[in-house]
């Protein structure tokens, strides 16, 4: 699975301190998914104790655009 990661989605990561193991773990298996447009997506996983959250948009790739604890 191709993931890329928008500028945006790379400073979330580093201020919250979400690995991107987490997130490639919560996109390839999600607890809950959300399909806002035909090719956005916001997925939920419940990871030690707390739930990340997680944007992004499928074209040729998969592309985080945000994440996030919820």
């Amino acid at each position: 699975m191709d993931i890329i990661y928008s500028v945006h989605a790379e400073e979330q990561l580093a201020e919250r301190k979400i690995d991107k193991v987490w997130v490639e773990e919560t996109i390839k298996s999600p607890d809950h998914t959300k399909k806002k447009k035909p090719n956005k997506y916001i997925v939920k996983k419940k990871l030690n104790g707390r739930t990340i959250e997680v944007v992004f948009m499928r074209e040729k790739h998969i592309k985080v655009v945000t994440v996030y604890w919820i």
